[in-house]
């Protein structure tokens, strides 16, 4: 008997089957195993079954060359009771002994698209491979709204799979993140998003301005700063005076016509049903962002807040302004009032004035976002639904079925 084989079963996949094979290695006549079981994996594929035993020679039992040929009989009659292929390969291992372990930890690659290219999945294969990385597992997350793919990676180093993943991403129009192994993917417990195009579509400010007459001169300024060619602090009091003396009236009009971004509600709903803790803090306006923060039942919110006099807005602001690392404070000041540490939140946004509080965050994830933006965060999604940020944090479509209410369909 070798010191160890590989036995692969392959069919249709149907109830017992598993069982059976178990059934064969368990018992000789005299009711002893015949092999020491040392691995197991099992995978069906759209009904077909593919399971891998390990096995190997009982430490110190006799194993003569009649034991490998009664197995491969007994391997032989399980193959046609349950109408499966099942293979047998010996482990040979080199006069050097067995492979080295892959160094480093193990991360997750999440491809996503809508659908994921081949052309993804071959590039991202070929980078892994290029840098010493293999890849040990893949698993579907989700159909749908977006196709995603979960590979295991091992051997690779997380800078290097980043940069280099990075590339494929921008060569075949895929979504590709990358995370490590571990306990930390899935102890996540706050979460906190920005609110102009990444929460609700557009930006709350233009619409204001447009109302005033003075869209095309504020669209400007609003883009430069989300491109951080200008100061956010700055390029906001420049847009806020362009308000001046429009009627409060108006803030209840553009709140009234926000439109969420496809996928939010599933996104909050289930993370809540998870247990996180999730919020909003945003550069733009209390006067909307309250309201938005109550109706989606959210813990806690952070913005500016316009002056108002004799109804109408003077074109300043009141208090502290929440610009890039007034973001960062809020999400630290949040995960500190509900005692969860940094490395357990999560931050997702579009715009520079993002990018402290995404890189203060344990996982910080552009999301439709500029092009400075998605280079500096930790992960970039540029798919149209907000809930995709589920399948980055490992969840499948199966488990967020299983988190909305009533255990009905996800909202979007």
């Amino acid at each position: 008997m070798p010191a160890r084989a590989l036995l692969t079963v392959t069919g249709a996949d149907r109830p017992g089957v598993t069982a059976r094979l178990f059934a064969e290695l368990a018992g000789t006549s005299d009711g002893g195993p015949l092999v020491e079981v040392l691995d197991v994996e099992q995978v069906v594929v759209h009904g077909h079954l593919v399971l891998g035993v390990v096995v190997g020679a009982l430490p110190g039992g006799d194993t003569p060359a009649d034991d490998e040929k009664a197995l491969l009989e007994r391997l032989s009659v399980v193959a046609r009771d349950v109408a499966s292929a099942v293979e047998v390969q010996v482990a040979v291992e080199s006069a050097s002994g067995p492979e080295p372990a892959p160094t480093g930890r193990p991360h997750h690659v999440i491809v996503l698209g809508r659908p994921v290219p081949p052309d993804a999945v071959a590039g991202a294969a070929r980078a892994i491979a290029a840098i010493g990385g293999n890849i040990d597992a893949i698993r579907r997350l989700s159909d749908y709204p977006v196709t995603s793919f979960e590979l295991t990676v091992s051997g690779a180093e997380a800078t290097e799979l980043r940069t280099t993943l990075a590339t494929v991403a921008a060569e075949t129009g895929a979504d590709i993140a990358v995370e490590q192994v571990g306990l930390a993917r899935r102890s996540k417990r706050l979460i906190v998003l920005d609110v102009d195009s990444t929460l609700v579509r557009g930006e709350v400010i233009d619409e204001l301005a447009a109302r005033a007459g003075r869209a095309a001169e504020v669209a400007r300024i609003t883009a430069a700063a989300m491109n951080g060619e200008l100061d956010f602090a700055e390029s906001l009091r420049a847009r806020v005076a362009a308000l001046e003396g429009l009627p409060v009236e108006v803030l209840d009009e553009v709140r009234e016509h926000l439109v969420l971004t496809p996928g939010a509600r599933t996104l909050i709903r289930t993370l809540q049903r998870l247990g996180f803790r999730c919020g909003i803090v945003s550069g733009g306006f209390t006067q909307i962002t309250d309201r938005l923060a109550e109706t989606l039942g959210l813990d806690f919110a952070a913005a500016n807040t316009l002056e108002v006099a004799d109804g109408k807005l003077t074109g300043g602001l009141v208090g502290d302004i929440v610009d890039r690392a007034g973001k960062a404070r809020a999400l630290a000041r949040f995960a500190a009032a509900y005692g969860i540490p940094l490395e357990q939140t999560v931050a997702v946004g579009d715009g520079a004035n993002d990018l402290d509080m995404l890189n203060t965050a344990g996982l910080g994830i552009a999301f439709n976002a500029k092009p400075v933006v998605r280079e500096q965060a930790h992960t970039a999604l540029n798919q149209p639904y907000l809930d995709a940020v589920l399948q980055v944090l490992g969840f499948t479509r199966d488990e967020v079925m299983d988190a909305a209410p009533d255990g009905g369909a996800p909202t979007h």
